[in-house]
C-alpha cells in the first residue's frame, strides 16, 4: 500500500472552495477509483492557505490509473484554478 502527500498551496480567498470541490466533487470521484483505500484532507493551522491531502491507494499502479482516469483529467483544471503551487511524497505504508 502507498500513502501519497499532497500540499497545496491556496489560493487567498479561495480555500472555501478548494474544500467544496474536496468535498462534493474529488473525493467522490477518487473513491470510484478501483485500488482506492482512503483520502482525507488536512488545513495547516499557521498558514491557513496551505493543504494537505493524505491519499491511499492499493499500489503506485493504481494511483496512477487514478491520475489518468477521465474523472481525474475532467477534475484537475477545477481544483488547479484554486492552488497556486503543489508538491508530492510518496511513501510506503509499513505493515
Amino acid at each position: 500500500m502507498i500513502e501519497r502527500h499532497v500540499t497545496f498551496e491556496v489560493v487567498p480567498g479561495k480555500e472555501s472552495a478548494f474544500e467544496e470541490l474536496f468535498k462534493t466533487k474529488y473525493s467522490k470521484a477518487m473513491a470510484r477509483q478501483p485500488g482506492f483505500v482512503s483520502v482525507g484532507l488536512l488545513r495547516e493551522k499557521e498558514v491557513p492557505t496551505r493543504y494537505q491531502m493524505l491519499i491511499r491507494f492499493e499500489s503506485l499502479e493504481t494511483a496512477a490509473a487514478w491520475r489518468d482516469s477521465a474523472d481525474h483529467k475532467e477534475l484537475s483544471p477545477q481544483i488547479k484554478a484554486l492552488y497556486t503551487g503543489s508538491s508530492v511524497v510518496v511513501y510506503d505504508v509499513v505493515p
